[in-house]
Formats: C-alpha cells, structure tokens, sequence
C-alpha cells in the first residue's frame, strides 16, 4: 500500500534528491513528523540530514515571531486586562469572570484567525442588541439591563486593551499570532530568499491561513500537497471535499496550476464490517476481540489503528487488549477529569473548603468528605485507611475536629498526615502540600510498578506545578476558594500524554491525531450522531446568522472537517470496522452517525459490506431467585448453632420471612456494614427507648412500684435518654433538626408510658419487676428432631402484675391487636404475619418452667399505639377470649414450633429467597 507520506518522501526526493538544505515541511500535527521521516529513509540507503519537518503551528510562530500561551495564563491575563477596565466596587472574582471570558476569547480566537475587523464585528453585535431593547427608554431601563449593553459595548475595549497588552508582552493566543503572521508575513517572504516550502496533507484552513498559504504559491515560494479522493470532490454535495472545492474553484493560483494529488483509493476493494453493540463497554470489548483475530495471522500491528471518538473510551480499550499485544503507541489526549488522581484531589480540596467554611471558629469535618478522600483506591493501602473510615462509622461521628481526626489513626503515618493537615490560608503553602502528597504516592506506584496509574500522575504532577507557578505570579489567587476555581481551570485545558514507539505497535489515537496518516486496517469506534460527528454546540456569543454573514465558521464547517477525517480513515484502508453503540437510551447512547448511514447507502461495487449486531445474552427469567443446598458442612453448621447459641424467636421469624436473609445473617453471621446515621434511624431510636426504661427501672428489681418511684423515674428520665443518646447514637452532634425531633419523641414516648404506669398503681395495680433484658433459654427434644435444639432470646421485661407474671416485648414500630391474636393453631409457623405471635409464645415457651403456680401473659407494648396500652396475645376459641398462656397453649405452640424446625433443618430442603 502506498500512502500520502510514502507519495510525498518520493516528491520531495525526487525535487531534491538528498539535499534538504534549502526545504521545509510543514504538516497538520506534529506527530506526522516522525512518520515522514522513517518514509524518507525508506526512500534510500544514503545518509542524510533530514529536512526541516514542523507543524502548522511551528511554522506560523516562525513567521509571527510571537510566543504562544496557554488557555490558563491567557484567562489571567485577560482578567489584569480586565480589572484595569472596571470600577473596583463592580469586579468579579475570577471564577465568575472565567465563566464568560472563555467564550469570548474563543471569540477573539475566531475573529482574529479569520481576518475579521473587529471593530465592525463588534458593533454590529451591539447594534444587535440595541435593537433587541429599542421598545425600553433610556430612563426606563433596569439596572440590569444596562449593565447587559454595557458588556456590549465593552467587547471592543475588552478586545483592544487585551491585544495590545499581549504585544507588549511578545506573547499571544492563537488567532493572535495569525493576524500578526499575516502582518510579517511579506517581510519573511523577503527573509527565506530560495527556501522552498511544501505543505502537505492539510483540508480546512481559515482566512489566515488561506491568505498565507496563496501570498507563498504566488511567490513561487511553497507547494500545498492536498491528498483527496475524486470521488468526494467531484461529488458537489459530499461534505468531505467541501473545503477541497472550495479551495480548487476560489483560488487564484490553481486557474493556472495542477491541483496535487486528487487520487482514487475510495473506490478500491475494502471489507467493510458495520457493527452495533450496547453500550460503549461493549464496543470496547468487541474492539479488543478484533484485534485478537488479527493477531492470530499477524505478529506485526503497526498497520492497525484503532481510532477512539470518544476519549473515556481509551481505559475501557485498553484492558480488553488480548495478552499478546506487545507494543502500541497510544497518541491521544485522556481528558484529565476522569484521571483517577485528579478525583482523589478534587475531592481533598473539597474536604478542606467546606472544613474551613462550615465553623469560622473551628475546622470542622465532614465524615462523607472525609471517608471519600481515605477511601479512594490510590491512597487506601497507603495509609490503611479502612481502620479510620471503621472508627468513624463505629462511633458515628457526623462532624469532627482536625485533632479528632488525626487522634483516630493509631499508628503514626506521613501521607495521612499530610492529608489531614489543617490548611492555613495560604495558596502556596496548599499547592507545597498537593505536591509533597503526589510525591509519596509516586514512590508507592513506582514499588508497584503501575505504569498506567504513573502517567496519570505525572500529569496532575505538572498541573499542580502549573498551578504553583499562578499562585507565585498573580496576587489574584489569595484563598483556597480561588485556588480550586484555577485549579479546575487547569484540569479542563490539561491531558494525559501516553509515551510509546509510534513507528512499531498497534496504534491507538484520537480522530485529529489520524491527519495525514494511512493504516490497512482502521477500528472507528462511538459512530453515534454527537460523537462523531460531534454534536451543534454554540459556545459563542455570535449568533448563527452573523457568523454565516461575516464568514466564521459553523457547525456545518465543524461537520465537513469530520466528514473529511473519516473518509480519510477509510480511503486506503482494506479492512474496516464501523462501531456504534445501539442503545436508543442512557448517557452515552445516541443515533448511529449519517456517516455509517452514507456507507450504507452509497455502497460501491469493490466494497463488501457486512452489518452485526452484538447484544447481550437475555436470560429466561428476568430474575433468578437465590437457592443455597445444603451441603454437609453447612447442616453440620445449623447443628453448632441450634445446639450452642440455639434459634432466638426472631431469627425463626426472619426465616419466615425470607429464607436467604436467615442463611446470610443467622447462619454466614453477615451483618449490615456500619455507616454514619446522620439522623437517628428507627432502630436506633429503638435502642435509646429500650436502654433507658432499662436504666429507670434496674433501681427496682425484685421491688413493687409505687407512686413516688415512678415520679422519681419521670424525674431523671430526660437526663437518661440524654446519656443513651450520647452512648447510643453520637455524644458529638448537637440535638438539631431531625435528630432533635427524634430525641423529642423519644422523650415523649417515655414520659407517657411511665405516664400510664403511674397511674396504673393508682388505681390499685401491684407491680413488681421481676428482671430486665434478662436472657431465656429452652431445650427442645423431640424424636422427629435429629437432636435437641435449643431456642433463646432477651426479653425486654419480665413483671408480676396483679399476681400475674407478665413477659413485655417493646416495639417502637406500630402493632395492632390482630397481630397478637389467633383462632387456632394450623399453620402458624408457616405464615409471616404471626410472626409477632411466634415471638411472644417462643418467650412463654422459654420461661414456663418459672411461673411458680402463677398464671402466665405475655404482651407487645407499641409505642406507635400508645392508646392500646399493652397487647397481650390472645387465642379466640368460638366466644370466647384466653388471654392466659397455659401449659396447653405452649404444647400446642411447641408442635408447631418443632415442624418450623424441621424444615429449617431437613437436609434436603435448600435455602430459597422469598418472593420479592
């Protein structure tokens, strides 16, 4: 295959033969270089010096004689610009300026690089906008609205004082640095003397560079190497050739000369492989199968390239690589936002601002901004973070001090402790800091050897030393809020670069790094409408019309360049694969592009095409439910626990409930991970209630109640649920908004029921506390059970009332009467809505050897149904209502307790999750 860069070593070897003295080459990247000059070699065996090989934009600073600046350094020179221009009491912080100044110097970009008079772009925008508002006076206008036109009529300032600053200076932006080309470019003419110039490859231009490229040809000083296929620029409506014609019909020059090189490459043969997939994964996956296929006959992949329209593709491409990939070169910019470091920094100035504005006194954590920082996978090993994040959930801290956090890290540790450190208000001392953090995890990843997570670092390295520089340069940058904002600044201009051979090795690259180049086999992925092409963005402050009337480029001039770029990854290409995502919804779904859709319909005779679909394997069942069998060691399991521990009533319940939730929490002992309750949870709020009955009652123990008892009880009961709010909940978060609703009903729902308590005695009631919280056992054995199973449990409270023994149960949800009644016995092991019932009878059954000839009732306090008072389980037999548990109703209980038991453990029943 003889590509664009072999056709032009030839020409210039044969214009030269091997000396380049009196020659340059200028190209649309730099990265073409590398590729001309291994053709060059290839042209002889010679030794040679190698022509001056440089891109565009090389060549226009040549010519300018002007330094370029990056995006960030322009914005702040703007904003000096900027504030010299405006009243002190009306400047904005740079954020708020950095927001609209973007856009305006893209602006500037546009209507410098395109020769415009701005002057003249710039008030017909405002006599625009005057129209706009002709119906308001000039006495009647808002203050708003005449701050609105006073930006108006402020752009040409804006526009004059700023160029003039920048040429003062010797530096400028890009369309700067055209103008100014453009300017010196007659004196550079009369500087080169002899020297030829060869451009090749290049498509669009704007107005500068059409106006340098035309003033060289006419001087007989350059050649232009165009490299586009006829059957595109003879196509009058085909938006690949769209500037090629223009260029061929509108220049001068080419009345005269021959337009180099129109070829015929498209209508060769070329297998054409369309494929639809779900989701960007998918195409990566596909990719990584392709390329598998095509190593199986190839050891060498330096002829394939896989271009990337979507950069957060580049990750995804990369680990479905097959193994025997052994070399690529990848030359594409990985947009820096999704750097996994550059996270773990955003997140760790998050952490610090909100620390230093939450408490003008204090500086004062926040558990989520901090466990986000401790956990991020970079550091997470460094400093076994997991401890820290498992002391903070443990004693639920909400928000802690700096010296609270640094106590929670046992063992001293540098990087924690660089983390953690309090922030003075002080920029440079912040990015000293940032930068002493990168370093230690550098030498973490160099002992690693994790080269991928390497680069990522390196190039957040060079942005925070960028950002140090701001910080020593500009007084602008003077606390920790602006340096965030010019951070975030940095991070949206800057990319990861990845080393590689480019000249051996599959070949990785973005849709503008594949200009001039030519691959056998071309992988294009994300053909979706608003990838590529991309989709109608406006961020301008011209208007559509206005820019089609002054000649500035539109979405239809950024859809032509596209349409270019993908031609030319197909023109001498033999084998293609077309990738899209098929999924019509989501974040990275989308409309194949009309790109696919030209290929499809435009179809030429040497092409084979062949369309796939991928989609995802769909099961039977939309859901499979969880099935756990019981394999010998895990009945030998069920027989440690019934035997040791014993099945408390709730656990019989939650197998009742869901089968797979008793495997997981009874049987696996897989627990709920502790997190920080922000706001008291019903369960919590449970625990609080419970403990501090617990706390007023235990003085009373074995002793009958009286009057001033429970008056004494009601006296201290706001100081207890204070402490078992501090010991349960948090003793470091104040008593606001939901959590002091919470408190509050805690308080009221003690208060009523040792309300109704007292009153109860009264009236005559003979109340003596027999135990609290006390744990109750019992031993089942029967010849159906494989051996004897115990059943235990805590109970809230045990009493005598009215020389009755009474066994209470709180709940903190709400109970109803018909949760503790029932007419009959069959089937209560088998249905979940007895579970309350299964409970209270498994408690009686647990303490029946206690009662001492004293009749027995067990009962659910709710304290979401206070007006019930206690319910006390109940079995309706015809009329009548038996409220006394006796020995019948226990036997009774106990055969159906022993059939739950049996299906618990019958070896051959498995574990199956409930319906949902």
């Amino acid at each position: 295959m003889e590509t664009f860069l072999d056709k032009i070593a030839s020409k210039i070897f044969t214009d030269f033969q091997d000396n380049f003295d009196n020659l340059s080459i200028i190209l649309p990247n730099k990265r073409a270089r590398v590729f001309l000059i291994e053709k060059l070699k290839n042209q002889t065996d010679k030794t040679f010096f190698a022509p001056n090989i440089i891109s565009i934009e090389e060549f226009i600073f040549d010519i300018s004689k002007i330094k370029s600046i990056d995006n960030i350094e322009l914005l702040f020179c703007f904003y000096e610009v900027y504030k010299s221009l405006t009243p002190k009491e009306n400047i904005q912080d740079f954020e708020t300026f950095s927001n609209w100044a973007k856009m305006l110097l893209a602006d500037f970009n546009e209507i410098d690089r395109y020769l415009l008079n701005p002057d003249h772009v710039f008030t017909y925008l405002k006599d625009i906008e005057d129209i706009k508002h002709w119906a308001v006076d000039l006495e009647n206008r808002t203050p708003m609205i005449q701050k609105y036109l006073n930006f108006w009529e402020m752009m040409p300032i804006y526009y004059s004082n700023l160029y003039e600053y920048l040429i003062k200076e010797q530096k400028g932006y890009q369309g700067l640095i055209y103008r100014e080309a453009v300017k010196n470019l007659k004196s550079y003419i009369s500087e080169i003397g002899n020297q030829k110039i060869y451009f090749a490859g290049f498509n669009a231009l704007n107005q500068a560079e059409e106006k340098i490229f035309q003033e060289l040809l006419k001087n007989d000083c350059a050649k232009v190497f165009w490299d586009i296929d006829q059957s595109v620029i003879n196509d009058p409506f085909h938006d690949a050739g769209l500037f090629a014609r223009k260029i061929k019909n509108n220049w001068g020059y080419y009345k005269t000369h021959p337009f180099e090189w129109i070829v015929d490459e498209f209508n060769q043969e070329k297998n054409i492989q369309i494929i639809s997939t779900p989701k960007s994964v998918g195409q990566a996956k596909i990719t990584g199968k392709i390329i598998e296929n095509i190593s199986q006959t190839k050891t060498d992949l330096t002829n394939v390239a896989i271009v990337l329209s979507e950069e957060n593709l580049l990750i995804p491409v990369l680990y479905s690589l097959p193994e025997n990939v052994k070399s690529l070169n990848i030359t594409m910019g990985y947009d820096s936002k999704s750097n996994p470091v550059q996270i773990f920094i955003q997140k760790w100035f998050k952490m610090h601002i909100n620390a230093l504005n939450r408490n003008k006194k204090s500086y004062t954590f926040y558990h989520k901004d901090v466990t986000e920082v401790l956990s991020h996978p970079l550091i997470e090993n460094m400093i076994h973070s997991y401890k820290v994040v498992e002391r903070i959930n443990k004693n639920n801290l909400t928000f802690f001090s700096d010296v609270n956090l640094a106590n929670l890290q046992e063992n001293s540790n540098e990087l924690f402790s660089i983390i953690t450190e309090k922030w003075e208000n002080n920029p440079l001392e912040i990015t000293n800091q940032l930068l002493k953090i990168l370093l230690l995890i550098k030498s973490n990843l160099n002992e690693k050897e994790d080269k991928l997570s390497l680069t990522f670092l390196y190039a957040i390295y060079k942005a925070i030393n960028q950002l140090k520089n701001y910080a020593i340069k500009y007084d602008s940058i003077s606390s920790p809020e602006q340096l965030f904002s010019i951070y975030k600044q940095i991070i949206e201009f800057a990319e990861v670069s990845f080393e590689g051979e480019p000249l051996s090795g599959l070949q990785i690259m973005g849709v503008l790094e594949s200009r001039v180049l030519d691959f056998e086999t071309v992988i294009i992925t994300s053909l979706n409408e608003g990838k590529f092409p991309a989709g109608k963005t406006n961020n301008s402050f011209i208007p559509f019309d206005v820019k089609l009337e002054l000649g500035l480029p539109t979405f239809k001039e950024k859809d032509a360049i596209y349409s270019y770029h993908f031609y030319h990854l197909l023109l001498r290409a033999k084998n293609i694969y077309l990738l899209h995502n098929s999924d019509s919804e989501g974040i990275d779904a989308g409309e194949k592009s009309r790109f696919i859709t030209q290929i499809e319909l435009d179809k030429k005779k040497n092409h084979k095409l062949k369309k796939e679909n991928y989609y995802s394997l769909i099961p039977e069942k939309a859901y499979e439910k969880l099935t756990v069998e019981k394999s010998e060691l895990l009945n030998e399991k069920l027989k440690n626990i019934a035997t040791d521990k014993g099945f408390s009533p709730s656990a019989l319940s939650n197998y009742l409930r869901n089968p797979m939730q008793f495997y997981f929490q009874r049987v696996l002992g897989i627990n709920e991970v502790d997190e920080v309750e922000e706001n008291v949870a019903l369960n919590t709020l449970g625990t609080i209630i419970h403990n501090s009955l617990e706390e007023l009652y235990k003085p009373f123990i074995d002793k009958f109640l009286t009057v001033e008892n429970f008056d004494w009880m009601i006296s201290q009961a706001n100081q207890e649920i204070t402490n078992q709010f501090n010991e349960v909940y948090s003793n470091n978060t104040d008593k606001l908004g939901k959590n002091l609703l919470a408190f509050e009903v805690a308080k009221r729902n003690i208060f009523h029921f040792l309300q109704m308590e007292k009153k109860a005695i009264e009236e005559g009631t003979a109340l003596k506390i027999l135990g609290l919280e006390q744990r109750l056992s019992y031993e089942i054995k029967d010849n159906r059970l494989p051996y004897p199973v115990k059943i235990s449990g805590i109970v809230d409270r045990i009493e005598i009332r009215n020389n009755v023994i009474r066994i209470i149960d709180y709940k903190t949800g709400k109970v109803e009467k018909s949760n503790v009644s029932i007419q009959s016995f069959e089937g209560l092991t088998k249905d979940l809505k007895y579970e309350k019932v299964i409970q209270l009878l498994g408690y009686a059954l647990m303490y029946q050897d206690h009662i001492e000839n004293r009749d027995l009732q067990v009962a659910i306090y709710s304290f979401k149904n206070r007006k019930d008072g206690y319910l006390l389980f109940n079995l309706k037999e015809d009329k009548t209502i038996i409220d006394i548990v006796d020995k019948q109703i226990i036997e009774q209980f106990k055969e159906e307790l022993i059939q739950l038991i049996l299906d618990i453990l019958n070896p051959e029943q498995a574990f199956i999750e409930a319906e949902i």
